[in-house]
C-alpha cells in the first residue's frame, strides 16, 4: 500500500545577539535576542490555524524557545529531536566570519567552497551534517504519514532540506534565503522531499531590521 505522504513545515529559530554580530554559533547554546522572541511570536501567531499534529526541535535553546512559541498558539508539546541540531562547527565556534577568515585562513577557504569532507576541528562535515538530518526527517516524517508536522531547527538544517528537495549538490552555491524565524513547506514522501513553498516571511513585514543592514 502506498504510503501518505507529510507535510513538513521547516521553520529555522528566531535572532540572535551572534546571528547580528555575524558569530558561528554551531552546537553552542546561544539564546534568542528581543527580536528574535518577537520573530518567534509572529510566526507562531501567523500558524495558529495551521492544523499541526506534531512539533519537533532541536534542543539548542535557540530552536528550542522558537519552538514552544508555536507549541504555546497550537496547544501541543514540542518533542526534543537531536538531529535537528545546527552543524557541530568545532573551532570555529565563537568566532566570527571575519575571524575564522583571519585566524585560519586554509580552512575558511574549504569552508567556504563547501568542502563536502572538511570538518572544522572537532567539528561536522556538511556529508556529516547531511545524513543525519534526512536519516531524522524520515524517520519523523514516517511517524505521521498523511499529517502535517513542524521541525524548528536552524540555518544548517534548512540548507539540507532546501538541497533535498531541490536535488542540488552539496557544493552547489546558496542562492536561496535561510531567514530567521522563516516560514519553509515540504511535502516528503518515501522517494524524498519535494518543495512546497520557501522562505515566508510575510508575518514579519513590520520587523525593522532589514536583512541587507545586518
Amino acid at each position: 500500500m502506498m504510503q501518505e505522504p507529510t507535510r513538513i513545515i521547516a521553520i529555522r529559530h528566531g535572532e540572535t545577539a551572534w546571528n547580528v554580530d555575524t558569530r558561528i554559533q554551531g552546537q553552542l547554546d546561544i539564546p534568542l535576542n528581543a527580536n528574535g522572541r518577537w520573530q518567534a511570536e509572529r510566526m507562531a501567531e501567523s500558524l495558529r490555524d495551521e492544523p499541526i499534529q506534531a512539533i519537533y526541535a532541536s534542543d539548542l535553546a535557540r530552536a528550542w524557545e522558537t519552538a514552544h512559541y508555536l507549541g504555546q498558539a497550537q496547544g501541543l508539546p514540542v518533542t526534543k529531536e537531536i538531529g535537528l541540531r545546527e552543524r557541530g562547527f568545532g573551532n570555529f565556534e565563537g568566532r566570527t566570519f571575519l575571524e575564522i577568515e583571519q585566524q585560519l585562513p586554509e580552512q575558511s577557504l574549504l569552508w567556504r567552497t563547501r568542502d563536502p569532507d572538511f570538518s572544522p576541528a572537532g567539528g561536522e562535515s556538511l556529508t556529516a551534517l547531511r545524513a543525519r538530518v534526512i536519516q531524522s526527517v524520515d524517520r519523523l516524517a514516517m511517524q505521521h504519514a498523511g499529517e502535517q508536522i513542524a521541525l524548528v531547527g536552524h540555518g544548517g538544517v534548512m540548507d539540507v532540506l532546501y538541497r533535498a528537495a531541490a536535488r542540488l549538490d552539496i557544493q552547489a552555491p546558496r542562492t536561496w534565503a535561510l531567514g530567521n524565524a522563516s516560514i519553509n513547506r515540504l511535502l516528503w514522501t518515501p522517494e524524498g522531499l519535494m518543495l512546497v513553498g520557501w522562505s515566508d516571511t510575510r508575518h514579519l513585514d513590520e520587523d525593522v531590521l532589514d536583512e541587507a543592514a545586518g
